[in-house]
Formats: C-alpha cells, sequence, structure tokens
C-alpha cells in the first residue's frame, strides 16, 4: 500500500468554493470543494468540518451559498483556508464585498464565477467531518470571469472549450 495514502484525494481535480452561511446574528465564509452528484434533482456534496464556525451556522440554517471562485479569488480561497472563523469576522478581516440573495440570509460573494443557494438534504458525520448532501434551489453565473479548480495542491482556472 502507497505510505502517502492521503495524497490520493489530491489526484481528482475539483472546483473551488468560497462557501458562505449566515443565521440571523452570525456569519462565516471558508473554502471548500463541492461535488455535483445528480443533475436531476440538481444535488451536491461538501464536506465540513465539526469544529468550525461554519458547521454551527449550517446546522443553525439549514442552508449556505457555494459561491464557485473565479481565476481572481486565489488569495481570498487561500485565506479563507487557513483562518477560523470562530474569533473573527471573516468578513470584515479579509474585506469580502458581498450582495445579499433575494431567499437566503447568507450573502454571495462579488467577483465568484456563480452562486449556488443550496437547502441542506441530510447529513452524514464521517469521523471529524460532516458531509453534507445539499439540493440548489437557485443560482447566478458570471461569465465575465473563469471558474477555479485545484489539483495536486495547485490553483488553475478554466476556460477554454475542448471538442
Amino acid at each position: 500500500m502507497n505510505k502517502d495514502i492521503y495524497t490520493v484525494s489530491r489526484i481528482m481535480p475539483c472546483s473551488v468554493v468560497l462557501l458562505s452561511v449566515a443565521t440571523q446574528t452570525k456569519r462565516d465564509a471558508m473554502t471548500a470543494t463541492a461535488m455535483f452528484v445528480s443533475e436531476d434533482p440538481p444535488l451536491f456534496v461538501v464536506s465540513v468540518a465539526k469544529h468550525i464556525l461554519t458547521h454551527l451556522l449550517i446546522e443553525e440554517s439549514g442552508q449556505f451559498i457555494i459561491n464557485v471562485a473565479s481565476h481572481n479569488q486565489v488569495q481570498l480561497a487561500k485565506k479563507l483556508g487557513s483562518t477560523h472563523g470562530m474569533d473573527v469576522d471573516k468578513f470584515k478581516k479579509f474585506n469580502i464585498a458581498v450582495e445579499k440573495w433575494h431567499t437566503m440570509i447568507a450573502p454571495k460573494i462579488k467577483g465568484a464565477f456563480a452562486h449556488i443557494a443550496c437547502k441542506v438534504i441530510t447529513s452524514f458525520s464521517i469521523g471529524k467531518y460532516v458531509l453534507y448532501l445539499v439540493e440548489a434551489v437557485d443560482y447566478s453565473i458570471n461569465r465575465s470571469v473563469k471558474p477555479l479548480v485545484w489539483n495536486f495542491n495547485r490553483y488553475y482556472s478554466i476556460g477554454d472549450e475542448i471538442r
């Protein structure tokens, strides 16, 4: 068996998402990855560590926004991925520009390639993480930027169609 089995998760290219969540009194954002599991209905899975604020807020609100990061948001993705929100408002600390979503409490992060409003269908506790199965209930796309992906610990933008 490969001694460095944990690198297996870096083999498959994955989306870079800036997950935003809020309740009436708190908000948080984190870097994550999401994977779609069904097109009809539109279902996604997202993994969140149990010890962070994002998890607590998702448990309270039952909803969040998957902000698909753009090629301009690499530094923001790195910052959100290395900062915990229990003691700091990441939106203020990193001066994250947001806008309201008409049906969600969670804010949309400006500059993202896409925003996907999600409602939690169910969750599964797996070790130190909770895996959320969510349904997309609304979305918007910003085609003026390119989406960001992550592979082998590096960021890449996508944009060229191959036929």
